[in-house]
This record gives C-alpha cells, structure tokens and sequence, in this order.
C-alpha cells in the first residue's frame, strides 16, 4: 500500500515514536506499505517553527535527510495538487492539510492522520 504521511505523524516517528498509536505503528512499520512525505509537511514545519508552534519544533532539513534516509519517498507539489484542493468541501481552512488530501487524492495515496478533522473528509484518509 502506498501511504502519505502527514505532518504530525512523521514529527511524532522521528523524534516521539511513542506517541504514535499502534495502528499507524503496525502501517509505517510494515516493509509491504510504501511511506510517502509531501514536501508540504516540510513547509508547514518551516512556516509554524518559525511562528513558535511548540508542535512544529524541528529542523525541517534534518528532518527531510532523516525520511529520506529511513526510505520514504518524496513527494513534490505540483499543478495537478494545487488544482485538486478546489475540489474539497470546506470542512476546515488549514491549507497544508488540504493539499496532503488532495495530493492523496490525486496520486492514488492512503493518507495516514491524527486529526480527526482531516479524517472527517474521508475519501482516501485513514484515522490512525
């Protein structure tokens, strides 16, 4: 299977594994699934680090050399992406969730959340 992963869960595996539930544990751990991270979540890691989100204190190269290095693969941003965001209902405004649902959407991807928000679109999220 072929996961995205958003943002909070990839903070959580590289420097809090213990707060990842057991399902999302079982899914980033199984060699079958292949892990997925959008350079998105990189960017909203930059963008609420610098606003001092607790949540988001990382160094998004590190970070990124880190997922790349434990075999997830990269997903860019393009036109395709940015396009399919007008076709989600407006469930919640956050703009980097929108585009992880529909990059997942657009390249055929499970995308993996904590936030029941996110799941609430349904579709191609799992809650885990």
């Amino acid at each position: 299977m072929k996961l995205l992963i958003d943002t909070h869960l990839l903070l959580w595996a590289a420097s809090s594994p213990e707060r990842l539930s057991e399902a999302a544990t079982a899914l980033m751990a199984d060699p079958e699934n292949t892990l997925y991270f959008s350079v998105a979540s990189l960017w909203e890691v930059v963008i609420k680090s610098s606003l001092d989100r607790e949540d988001f204190q990382a160094d998004a190269a590190r970070l990124r050399r880190g997922l790349v290095d434990n075999g997830y693969v990269e997903l860019p941003i393009i036109a395709g992406h940015a396009i399919a965001v007008a076709d989600l209902p407006h469930l919640h405004r956050d703009p980097f969730d929108r585009i992880l649902i529909a990059q997942a959407k657009h390249e055929g991807l499970l995308l993996l959340t904590a936030d029941a928000r996110v799941a609430d679109y349904g579709g191609p999220v799992r809650l885990v």
